[in-house]
């Protein structure tokens, strides 16, 4: 037998540690400006004078522009400043273990537990592992239930997978028909937070990531 379930429950809770982007800066030379400005009035042609309107409207659009890139800066800034706020805010959640679909790091020895949910309507559910590839490693029918099932990295022919990053799905099917796919989470441990394009992202044992929002659950990690 490769696998068994549990009726145990997890304990809810969910956070990373990084670095925030540094703001790009815009730079200009209003000096460069005022040179070319000067030149453009050494060399205007003295039957036809640029009209002092014309002066002011240039100096209104570079200034104009100027206060546009100072807002550029700041706006960069503060949003580099958020990012690193928001990742002291999951800074707590290094070292403990998260759950999410994330792939999860499996090595010999160590079992993994997924977490199942069954569709509304299933009557028959199969557990499939894939590896880091998405090739189906392993499938087997399982109880109708959400009961945490372990994995001991058993393959389809019997044999032992390699340790790695592993995901899994929930086939649910219904009157001999599959209705679903589903991903099935398990806990890895946070090891790191950094800033992502679009926010924090904990890493996780193995180098898969996760956002925190992805989260479903937190425990204490396990003692080395």
């Amino acid at each position: 037998m490769d696998l068994t379930t549990t009726s145990q429950t997890s304990a809810v809770r969910e956070t990373p540690a990084g670095r925030a982007p540094e703001p790009q800066t815009i730079s200009s030379d209003y000096q460069m400006f005022l040179k070319m400005l000067t030149t453009q009035m050494k060399n205007q042609d003295p039957l036809n004078p640029i009209q002092s309107s014309d002066y002011a409207v240039q100096l209104a659009t570079f200034s104009g522009v100027e206060q546009q890139v100072k807002t550029n800066d700041l706006l960069a800034a503060l949003t580099a400043q958020l990012g690193v706020t928001a990742m002291g805010q999951y800074a707590g959640w290094v070292g403990m273990e998260a759950r999410s679909s994330a792939p999860a790091p499996f090595a010999a020895g160590q079992p993994l537990t997924v977490y199942p949910t069954p569709a509304k309507g299933a009557d028959k559910t199969v557990l499939v592992a894939y590896d880091d590839r998405n090739r189906e490693v392993w499938r087997q029918e399982i109880p109708v239930s959400a009961d945490p099932v372990h994995w001991t990295g058993t393959t389809a022919s019997g044999g032992q997978v390699l340790p790695g990053n592993y995901t899994f799905k929930l086939e649910n099917y219904s009157g001999g028909q599959l209705t679903s796919a589903d991903k099935v989470q398990t806990f890895s441990r946070v090891t790191e937070v950094r800033q992502g394009p679009t926010g924090p992202l904990l890493v996780l044992a193995g180098g898969a990531t996760v956002a925190p929002g992805d989260v479903s659950a937190l425990r204490p990690g396990a003692t080395p």
